[in-house]
């Protein structure tokens, strides 16, 4: 039997034992143990993409506004930025869009040499694209788009949209040269070949890739061969351009006896240019009947004649549109050299343009 004293001391041993294990075990606050866990603005930009994903757009802007106001020396803060102007962009709405455009622009001078930097751009760009209408409209969309795509191609020439954004500068300057195209056939169609003939100069020197600059060349053959004179002895040349440079047309064959008419001599078709149409009239896109009957109530304008062509867009501006480039004058359409063409209203239209003579 233990006596009362040894029970009495091995009470107070245990009772010390629990005191010194207490006095010894770690304080989650005092001494915290660090985990694995995400840094918070990590945490912060994953929670503000997965609203974003999920189309909460005010919430994830105010949480990717956080991240950028908490942490200003963030590795996220340049995509944090993005995100912002993003949300706009899939929010969708006249002004929403134009808030995106301004917080991509903001991203484009903060942050130039980010690769997102191209994507921003294009961004801007396609702003404008999806607001284009049609030819017979109002084109200052159209013109934006144009100076907007032709900026990224230039910016950033080796970069992963420049593909898209070439064909869709192609859709574009076709929008732009069917608008051109209907005033120069309305001019011509009244006869007034003086207001006719400059217009049709300038489409077919600026948009050699437009799917009706065959059209356009003999419109202005046309015209030039009636007003007579010295101004008749330059038809055979844009005939000639017909024969050579638009080989399938079908419009060539009108050409030649134009110029046979004139004695003037008949040049081969450019093999490359057969090649080139080959290739293009096998590729081009069409909208059907039913295409055609909706496209009627529809705002946007129909870009499928744009689709497989092979030439490089035209880089050189235009309009009132760039406000930003310095005034210049040029006629290639490979340059690069700034050029404002003289803004011209849709004064009106005229049927078909194959009942033209």
């Amino acid at each position: 039997m233990r006596s009362k004293a040894g029970w009495v001391l091995l009470l107070l041993a245990i009772g010390l034992s629990v005191v010194s294990g207490c006095s010894l075990r770690r304080h989650p606050i005092e001494n915290p143990i660090i985990t694995d866990s995400q840094q918070p603005d990590k945490e912060l930009f994953d929670r503000a993409v997965d609203d974003l994903e999920h189309s909460r757009y005010t919430v994830a802007r105010l949480t990717f506004q956080t991240l950028i106001n908490t942490y200003p020396d963030s590795e996220f803060l340049a995509k944090a930025k993005l995100g912002i102007a993003d949300s706009w962009y899939r929010q969708g709405g006249t002004s929403n869009l134009l808030q995106a455009e301004a917080e991509y622009r903001d991203f484009i001078t903060f942050f130039p040499t980010m690769p997102e930097a191209g994507e921003a751009q294009m961004r801007v760009a396609m702003i404008h694209y999806r607001a284009m209408e049609k030819p017979d409209r109002d084109p200052t969309r159209a013109l934006r788009a144009e100076q907007e795509f032709q900026k990224l191609l230039l910016t950033y020439p080796d970069g992963p949209f420049v593909p898209l954004a070439s064909q869709r500068l192609r859709e574009v300057q076709e929008v732009l040269a069917q608008g051109a195209f209907e005033i120069c056939r309305f001019y011509y169609l009244l006869g007034a070949d003086k207001a006719a003939q400059p217009r049709l100069e300038e489409l077919v020197e600026r948009y050699p890739s437009f799917s009706r600059t065959d059209q356009a060349l003999y419109l202005l053959g046309s015209s030039l061969e009636r007003s007579g004179g010295e101004a008749a002895a330059k038809s055979p040349n844009y005939y000639a351009r017909i024969v050579r440079d638009y080989p399938l047309s079908p419009r060539v064959e009108d050409a030649k006896k134009r110029m046979a008419a004139m004695e003037a001599p008949i040049p081969e078709p450019d093999p490359a240019a057969v090649a080139r149409m080959t290739y293009e009239n096998t590729h081009a896109g069409s909208i059907g009947l039913w295409g055609r009957m909706m496209g009627v109530f529809h705002r946007h304008p129909n870009v499928s004649a744009a689709q497989g062509k092979t030439g490089p867009p035209t880089m050189t501006a235009q309009g009132p549109a760039q406000p930003e480039a310095a005034a210049g004058s040029s006629s290639s359409s490979g340059s690069t050299t700034t050029i404002f063409l003289e803004p011209v209203g849709a004064e009106g239209s005229a049927g078909n343009p194959d009942d033209a003579p």
